[in-house]
């Protein structure tokens, strides 16, 4: 039996950026290169941590954001750190960081020494989509901006 390769989904990939680009724009469109944005995370009974955005560069087409968590889990494990390019002529916002790691392929052979997955980088934007849905949903920053 022949294995086909994995086809990059293109459509999905850009409904992703299209989407993020919208969660995230809420909360970057008033800050300036430099500003960070804290929204601590809570649910009914407690608070779960902190999601922190980091406006690291802005320009008239574009800006770089940092996102991470810091939380119960801090010095146990790594806290999960993306970096995101916004477009703001094609309203997309793209993963270009994870962790340590940048610069991510549209397709990758499996298995590899990395040990990505062939669909990594939708994975990539699929988690940053569920994060900010997430941060949007549980967080309480006194300073977000109203919807409009």
């Amino acid at each position: 039996m022949r294995k086909t390769a994995y086809v990059t989904d293109l459509k999905t990939l850009q409904t992703e950026c299209s989407s993020n680009y919208l969660r995230l724009r809420r909360w970057v469109m008033d800050m300036d290169a430099g500003e960070t944005r804290e929204v601590p995370l809570a649910g009914e009974h407690a608070r779960f941590g902190t999601l922190w955005i980091e406006v690291l560069e802005q320009a008239p087409y574009t800006t770089i954001a940092r996102v991470s968590q810091t939380g119960v889990l801090d010095g146990i494990i790594d806290s999960p750190r993306m970096t995101v390019h916004l477009y703001h002529d094609a309203n997309m916002a793209e993963v270009t960081g994870f962790q340590r790691q940048r610069h991510f392929q549209g397709r990758y052979r499996y298995p590899n020494p990395r040990m990505h997955q062939p669909d990594e980088k939708l994975q990539l934007n699929r988690f940053l989509g569920e994060w900010l849905q997430h941060g949007l949903a549980h967080g309480h920053a006194a300073d977000l901006p109203a919807i409009r």
